[in-house]
């Protein structure tokens, strides 16, 4: 049981450690796609189609109905019942405490990650024993540069 414990932390750990770079991979290609998007549309020579020998692109505009926001909603009830809007906004602006639970976890001092534990979780997230075996280094000096930066604290994930 004690052996199971150790590599499911140890699994944690090197799950986190790939990723920390994909997530920011990630979030970096989020913002780029809609500024890149807006610029291929306000381009002088796009005119809302693009037909290429390669891609094409195009401007479609959908109506879509939508909920009204909840602060519209609010700000609309209070303007009609001005008596109950105060209250609603007083329930609103109380603050609660929430109770979470987090599970920290790390390496011990001197204690490393072999690159069978990163290829362990690799291969368990669907990838060969070929490619895991090519991605692990592009993985490793990506992670290795962000935790320079992020520093060696410990890291959690939150449980409940």
């Amino acid at each position: 049981m004690t052996q199971e414990l150790e590599r499911q932390v140890i699994s944690l750990v090197a799950i986190d450690r790939i990723y920390v770079p994909m997530s920011s991979f990630d979030g970096k290609l989020e913002r780029m796609r809609p500024k890149l998007a807006r610029e291929i549309d306000a381009a002088d020579n796009f005119n809302g189609c693009y037909e290429g020998e390669r891609a094409f692109a195009r401007v479609v505009k959908e109506d879509k109905e939508k909920a009204k926001g909840l602060r519209a909603g609010v700000e609309e009830f209070k303007a009609e019942y001005p008596r109950y809007g105060a209250v609603l906004e007083g329930m609103i602006q109380k603050k609660r405490v929430d109770s979470e639970r987090h599970l920290y976890f790390g390496m011990n001092p001197g204690k490393r990650l072999t690159q069978d534990d990163y290829m362990r979780v690799m291969q368990d997230i669907g990838l060969s024993p070929e490619r895991a075996e090519q991605f692990y280094p592009v993985v490793m000096e990506i992670s290795r540069n962000l935790s320079r930066k992020r520093g060696g604290e410990d890291r959690s994930v939150m449980i409940g």
